[in-house]
């Protein structure tokens, strides 16, 4: 069975591009207090939000931040994606998985 992470290998000290999605909606004010990712908003087609956070982090540690600050907003976390650098800062499509 083949590994899709065989070429990846993140460090915890490396910063990197993520895309971060939660359920409920999330005002794009909180961009500066989560390490300036983009957010972004969408419905769904039974009525819920999901909020699309994309933004480069300076390592592990910040990232771990921004999920416990989504966590202290009662936002429940859906998915949490490494972007591929050459994605890099230009995947904007919040449907994009």
């Amino acid at each position: 069975m083949p590994n899709e992470y065989e070429g990846k290998h993140l460090k915890l000290w490396v910063p990197a591009t993520y895309r971060i999605k939660v359920e409920g909606k999330l005002d794009e004010s909180w961009s500066d207090r989560l390490g300036g990712m983009r957010i972004t908003t969408h419905g769904r087609k039974d009525q819920t939000t999901v909020t699309t956070l994309i933004g480069r982090v300076r390592d592990q540690a910040e990232l771990t931040g921004v999920l416990n600050s989504l966590y202290e907003l009662h936002l429940p976390i859906l998915s949490v994606e490494n972007l591929a650098e050459e994605e890099g800062e230009e995947a904007t499509d919040p449907d994009k998985s």
